[in-house]
């Protein structure tokens, strides 16, 4: 383990309903950092955000992930995210029975400092949606501008972002990207950074909005490449993953 690291990924084999999806993958990224994968269907990126974040039906079946030095392989999602872990989900559920602010103030930890939560939810234009069950009705882009507020009260150290252009208009990705680079302390000079990201992105198009540093391509549940970024997606939007599946049975 490199105590450089943020987060660490050693040899990492994991299940899904008894099915193995991850199959020995490592990976690696230091406080800084935000990192995109890419990657087809059903190549395990949704599992690898929803195993590091700790839940329960990604079941580890041998390898570690360390996080702030900290084994945390065997962690709840609880004390994850406590420790600093955050994510956004691609399709988040609906919450009935919860209201937006209720949310926000349980990721702030904060008790009655709806002045703080007011004023995030101003800068997400989520204002009006405070006093609504948490995703009721809202459109794509009301629910990624939801999942970006919970995080910007939580302020996690790494965030775990999966396709958060999905399902998002022209104009609301502009926001979209700017609420990510804040949660991520982009608007800070790049030596005084501290939070990461792990971006999981089909299209690519929150690279228009937020940069990031490596790409990586995710196969089979393998990493089978690194590199930038743009130049991943370069390739993929001209050959497709074909090439990257062939590189695979190499």
């Amino acid at each position: 383990m490199d105590k450089e690291n943020l987060l660490e990924i050693d040899n990492l084999f994991v299940s899904v309903d008894d099915r193995e999806i991850l199959h020995g993958l490592n990976l690696a990224v230091k406080p800084g950092e935000t990192n995109v994968i890419f990657g087809p269907n059903g190549g395990g990126k949704t599992t690898l955000l929803m195993t590091i974040m700790g839940f329960p039906r990604y079941k580890v079946l041998s390898g570690k992930i360390y996080f702030k030095g900290q084994d945390v392989t065997e962690m709840p999602v609880d004390e994850r995210a406590r420790l600093g872990i955050g994510i956004s989900f691609q399709r988040p559920p609906v919450v009935r029975g919860v209201k937006t602010r209720d949310m926000v103030l349980a990721c702030l930890k904060q008790d009655d400092n709806d002045a703080l939560v007011n004023e995030l939810a101003e800068r997400a234009h989520m204002t009006s949606f405070l006093g609504r069950d948490i995703n009721s009705s809202f459109s794509g882009g009301e629910i990624k501008r939801s999942e970006m507020l919970q995080l910007l009260a939580q302020g996690p150290d790494l965030a775990l972002l999966d396709e958060p252009e999905s399902g998002v208009d022209l104009e609301n990705i502009a926001l979209i990207g700017e609420l990510i680079n804040e949660v991520l302390g982009k608007t800070h000079p790049i030596r005084e950074r501290s939070r990461s990201g792990l971006i999981i992105s089909h299209t690519g198009h929150i690279l228009d909005y937020v940069n990031a540093r490596t790409g990586y391509v995710l196969c089979g549940g393998q990493i089978i490449c690194d590199g930038d970024p743009r130049d991943i997606l370069n390739t993929i939007k001209e050959k497709g993953y074909q090439e990257c599946v062939a590189c695979l049975k190499k």
